[in-house]
């Protein structure tokens, strides 16, 4: 069994942000030489997301108006965690869209059902962050 590790940075110009980050993990698994495995994403913040959907703009700003109406920004003194910081709403939206997704792979493609995509979300940006692209198999 072989496996690969990547790392992928990103540094978003807002604050909240929805990527789609399927082609640089499909780069990454094109760059592992593996074609049959399992290939996980993870964000490595925890004020970030990776998850699978669709790839619709309305979508995305559906997530953003359900998500705000969770866990609203402001005002910063709702929240005990805000002090130092002030992006609890991130930590508590991080909870909500999850942390990792495990595709599988399959002939050295990335087996995905119907308009799934993988997905970064950033809810407390403008800064660098990294992901994990780790792939095993064979």
């Amino acid at each position: 069994m072989k496996s690969y590790r990547k790392e992928l940075t990103y540094n978003t110009k807002t604050r909240r942000a929805f990527l789609n980050i399927t082609p640089q993990v499909d780069a990454a698994l094109k760059e592992s030489g593996i074609s049959e495995g399992l290939c996980l994403v993870n964000a490595m913040n925890i004020t970030a997301s990776v998850f699978i959907n669709d790839h619709e703009s309305g979508l995305h700003r559906d997530f953003e108006k359900w998500l705000e109406g969770l866990a609203p920004e402001k005002p910063h003194s709702q929240y005990d965690h805000n002090g130092y910081e002030d992006n609890a709403d991130a930590h508590l939206k991080r909870t909500v869209m999850g942390r990792e997704v495990v595709v599988a792979v399959t002939n050295g493609q990335l087996d995905f059902g119907t308009w799934e995509q993988i997905f970064y979300g950033e809810f407390d940006g403008k800064r660098n962050k990294r992901v994990l692209v780790k792939i095993i198999g064979e």
